[in-house]
């Protein structure tokens, strides 16, 4: 008998990460599709140059430093979590990437003081990711029941504006990623105007990793066993 040719095993899907600096990343799946999340504009201090071949742009609230949109050069779709009065509700499939939100505040007085909050979470070659956006507040448990495990966390450390360390730590044990990415902190980028503090309180006692680049490729089989928080570059 004429032995049956064996089917190569496919290397598994990966998904490639990329942090601009403040909450910016562009998120790309194995297949290409390409995601821009919350562009920041240059009065932050960061120097990044137009983007091309975007698909969508999620915008998780209306300040300057996350809906700078123009970053996407053609005409990518912009899926933006508030509305005028409250927030969109956002169940959208771009190619092979799946977005929702969830609605959430930049603020602990339910928007009081800094308004609304959306939290973003993609689904993309079988990993959640999420992107909490200016989070302000400690998660209620229907907020953690709706976003789900994430297998990617990326959160605001820098407080004032958003969570602090503390607070921060506290969100990252409430939704249990896998690897957990810090945003919105101040850098040697930074503008000296801006008060946020650096990322180290949030990384104290934590099992960190530094992979001295701006760019990390996971897919499901190479994620750690237990949580770890992943400090990138962001040029």
């Amino acid at each position: 008998a004429v032995p049956s040719p064996t089917s190569p095993i496919s290397p598994p899907k990966e998904l490639s990460l990329q942090w601009l600096g403040q909450a910016t990343f562009i998120l790309t799946s194995s297949q290409g599709t390409k995601v821009l999340i919350d562009p920041t504009s240059p009065s932050v201090g960061y120097t990044i140059s137009p983007i091309s071949g975007v698909d969508v742009i999620t915008v998780g609230h209306e300040h300057s430093d996350h809906n700078n949109v123009s970053l996407a050069t053609g005409t990518p779709l912009v899926l933006r979590g508030l509305s005028a009065d409250g927030w969109n509700d956002i169940k959208q499939t771009v190619k092979d990437v799946s977005i929702r939100n969830v609605a959430a505040y930049h603020d602990s007085e339910q928007g009081a003081k800094r308004g609304r909050n959306s939290v973003f979470i993609f689904q993309l070659d079988s990993l959640p990711v999420v992107h909490l956006s200016d989070l302000g507040h400690l998660l209620t448990p229907e907020q953690v029941q709706s976003i789900g495990t994430p297998d990617i966390l990326m959160i605001p450390v820098g407080g004032n504006f958003t969570i602090d360390a503390n607070q921060a730590t506290q969100v990252m044990q409430q939704l249990s990623p896998k690897i957990v990415i810090p945003m919105h902190y101040k850098t040697a980028a930074t503008s000296v105007s801006l008060p946020i503090v650096p990322a180290d309180d949030f990384l104290a006692g934590k099992k960190v990793q530094r992979p001295n680049s701006n760019i990390l490729r996971i897919s499901r089989p190479s994620l750690p066993a237990e949580t770890t928080v992943i400090v990138l570059n962001y040029q």
